[in-house]
């Protein structure tokens, strides 16, 4: 049994947590800024990452003292775009996030080429801002000076797993790994390359990305607060909480709460390429084999949660949004539809914004905090139909994320889905998977899996109110998109 620090690197905050085995034993989290030039921009300062995570680190190292930390597993936001000078080691410029729409209008004009189709059967990726090609090409023509470092081989783009990997081995390792690779839009799946003229395509000079490394491999070996530890795992965090979920075979299937939603179902050793709306993407790759999931993303899930607390202050905590929502009957026809950048699958609008439908005089903040969550589940069923539409048999679903403890949201996903909902003791499945590619990077071997009891949520809501919450939200979405 080994234990491990994972590193749980997110939208809205760092995170560090030791493992002993498969049980978490510590944890340090610490938020840090959001960043919003213009509406429907989004960027984080990658120094303030690195800080973030450093303090967890030390915050977590310390309750350890003296004891032994066998490896190090990261696992990050993905699609987040890092650009900083090798020499240097300075950032260009701050991070573009996941979530900024800003390369809308270059997307849709892409969209317009034959290079859709190329691009969709390459990465199993659909054109859009979330993918980190356009954020990259945003940066080499927008900051002054950036093309002709990139041109020169002076510049590095790495994800946020790449910039963290960069900073902790004091820029001896520039990588990243293949489910990282495989959301920037950049990366052939079927070959498990850096795709040429793709990079061509986005204006993209090849000596600007990170060497690709399976996802239980060697990192080298992050210098810390007087400490050497080796770096053995690396994972997205959606890829990793799949992982971290145990869902190995064919057919297995999550969701993921957190700052967005997004749920994974394991498809084997071969790529499908959906047409309705879901994302092919690589699972994770242990030694030469790779595994392959399909993938429906929320863009804004937990967040909502967050906008009522920071921006309309209706609530103080994300947990009395529970409360809040228990305390009405229904909804009162309040919808709410969290556009706030833009709408995923199966949309893929990044034009949509956000709207509030049904207020009367009789509405409240418990009706507002109870439209909320739902809607994070009425987006999650979307996904849900979306693989049934595709052929895929979900009649469990393993949950996970911040949001998963909310009683109620999985309540409410379970009878809106008509699925059972898992939740296993612990929902801290994306650094437990981080853990466990680390540990099998550095031992070769998984610990044996005691993840205790689970809880489960049955559907027991009778179809009639079903209809009518779901045609609720459909004329919710038609008017957002109108």
């Amino acid at each position: 049994m080994s234990t491990i620090l994972a590193i749980d690197q997110g939208t809205t905050s760092s995170r560090a947590i030791l493992f002993d085995g498969l049980r978490p034993i510590f944890k340090a989290q610490h938020e840090f800024p959001q960043i919003y030039p213009k509406s429907g921009w989004v960027e984080h300062d990658p120094f303030q990452i690195t800080e973030s995570q450093l303090l967890c680190i030390k915050e977590v190292l310390d309750l350890v003292g003296k004891a032994n930390v066998d490896a190090i597993g990261i696992t990050n936001q993905r699609e987040t775009v890092v650009v900083w000078d090798r020499l240097t080691g300075l950032p260009v410029y701050n991070a573009i996030v996941w979530q900024c729409r800003r390369t809308a209008d270059f997307c849709e004009e892409l969209k317009s080429t034959r290079y859709a189709d190329i691009i969709k059967e390459k990465t199993g990726l659909p054109i859009d801002p979330y993918f980190s090609a356009s954020k990259i090409r945003w940066i080499l023509e927008n900051v002054e000076g950036a093309r002709e470092k990139a041109e020169k081989g002076r510049l590095l783009f790495g994800t946020v797993d790449s910039w963290l990997i960069w900073n902790l081995t004091s820029g001896e390792v520039h990588a990243t790994d293949v489910t990282n690779a495989s959301r920037t839009q950049l990366f052939n799946i079927n070959t498990m390359e850096w795709d040429e003229e793709l990079l061509t395509l986005f204006d993209i000079p090849h000596s600007m990305m990170p060497k690709v490394l399976s996802s239980a491999d060697d990192y080298g070996v992050a210098k810390i607060f007087g400490r050497e530890i080796p770096i053995c795992g690396v994972a997205g965090d959606q890829q990793s909480a799949l992982f971290g979920q145990s869902c190995f075979n064919t057919g297995d299937c999550k969701n993921t709460y957190g700052t967005g939603a997004f749920l994974l179902t394991n498809i084997g050793k071969k790529p499908i390429f959906d047409k309705n709306g879901l994302i092919t993407t690589v699972a994770w790759r242990l030694g030469e084999e790779v595994t392959y999931a399909l993938e429906g993303s929320v863009f804004c899930a937990g967040s909502v949660i967050q906008w009522l607390r920071d921006s309309l202050g209706i609530i103080s905590s994300s947990a009395e949004s529970e409360f809040l929502a228990k305390s009405v009957e229904d909804n009162g026809g309040v919808y709410i539809v969290p556009a706030f950048t833009g709408l995923g699958a199966p949309y893929w609008d990044s034009e949509a914004r956000g709207l509030i439908c049904g207020l009367t005089r009789g509405s409240t903040k418990a009706h507002i905090a109870r439209a909320a969550l739902e809607s994070i589940a009425f987006q999650v069923n979307e996904l849900v139909e979306l693989c049934r539409d595709a052929g895929i048999t979900i009649e469990r679903l393993c949950v996970d994320g911040g949001a998963a403890e909310n009683n109620f949201l999985l309540k409410f996903q379970s009878d809106i889905s008509k699925v059972d909902i898992i939740r296993k003791r612990s929902v801290e499945a994306t650094a437990r998977g981080a853990a466990m590619f680390a540990e099998l990077g550095a031992s070769g071997e998984i610990s044996a899996q005691d993840d205790g009891d689970s809880i489960y949520f049955k559907p027991t809501m009778d179809q009639h109110e079903r209809d009518e919450l779901l045609s609720g939200w459909k004329n919710a979405v038609e008017r957002t998109l109108s």
